[in-house]
């Protein structure tokens, strides 16, 4: 009997150990309105307590960055979590970001052999229903970078931070002109670890014209954050630093490719992970202003069609 309870006890203690909250958690919030689709990108460090949870939460909307204090409960029998009193700022403002949505943060924690995953939504008391909607996520564990040292120096080193910030024409610095494949640049290192990492494909758009100008900024507070450019495989953009004035080249549609592809390669992490940018194509008749998002294991990857 003990040989068969030792095992059974073993196995327990294994999977209560994989229900933790405690860690990085990362993904997006969206809110969907009369056709119109916002999004979040929001960043969780969680340090569970015995009686609580606290932590912090990391938000990018638009052109706002918070970082803020959480506090809340956690119950292990049903794998809910609620943290309260999170302002969140309202998903219709649109410029200087000034309204805030009371919210609270209620999960569901599922683990399974691939990976930990926090679903669930951000939910405004009744009396603030109407103007602010449920905010829904899905925020998944890096388990790499879960570790206790770094979370409690995380904690310990917070600063409230609320940014609002447009970039203007003295932001942006000399454009860096990529026109001929031919003249990529060769980094046979940071080549052979994109090609290993997964791209993952965050936004799908359409131009009007074979020329684009592409404008990179740091997404938040300037961090540290170095990236890479791919477009269509082939390195574009060489090992740069995000800051808040731009990162500014052109490139040329290949009309012989379906869709091609522009991906953003992390090269850190920088102070604040994941590594984040706010990239604005320019067609000559419209812009796109797209957040991206990138770690170690994957690269953001936008897809851009020429109009027919």
């Amino acid at each position: 009997m003990k040989k068969i309870i030792l095992p059974f006890l073993l196995l327990l203690t294994s999977i209560i150990q994989g229900q933790s909250i405690f860690g990085y958690w990362y993904g997006n919030a969206n809110i969907k309105t009369q056709g119109s689709a916002n999004n979040y990108l929001v960043e969780l460090v969680l340090m569970p307590e015995k009686t609580h949870v606290k932590g912090l939460l990391n938000y990018y909307f638009k052109n706002t960055y918070r970082s803020l204090e959480v506090v809340g409960n956690y119950n292990a029998a049903s794998r809910k979590l609620i943290l309260n009193n999170i302002p969140v700022t309202y998903h219709g403002s649109i410029s200087s970001m000034e309204v805030d949505c009371p919210m609270n943060f209620q999960a569901i924690l599922r683990v399974s052999k691939n990976e930990s995953s926090l679903t669930g939504a951000f939910s405004a008391p009744s009396d603030y229903k109407r103007m602010c909607p449920d905010i829904r996520f899905f925020l998944t564990l890096n388990a790499d970078i879960s570790k206790k040292d770094s979370i409690l120096k995380e904690i310990s080193n917070f600063k409230e931070t609320y940014q609002v910030w447009t970039p203007g024409i003295e932001d942006t610095l000399v454009a860096i002109e990529v026109k001929k494949p031919e003249k990529a640049i060769i980094n046979p290192i940071t080549e052979r670890d994109f090609a290993e990492r997964k791209k993952e494909v965050q936004n799908e758009i359409e131009v009007s014209s074979d020329s684009l100008t592409i404008s990179l900024y740091d997404n938040g507070e300037v961090d540290g954050d170095m990236i890479s450019l791919f477009y269509n495989n082939k390195l574009i953009l060489d090992n740069k630093k995000l800051t808040h004035k731009s990162l500014k080249l052109s490139i040329q549609i290949d009309k012989d490719l379906e869709s091609n592809e522009l991906s953003m390669f992390a090269e850190n992490l920088g102070l604040i992970p994941p590594n984040t940018a706010l990239l604005i194509i320019d067609d000559g008749k419209k812009q796109h202003q797209l957040r991206v998002s990138s770690n170690l294991e994957k690269s953001a990857t936008i897809k851009i069609k020429r109009k027919k």
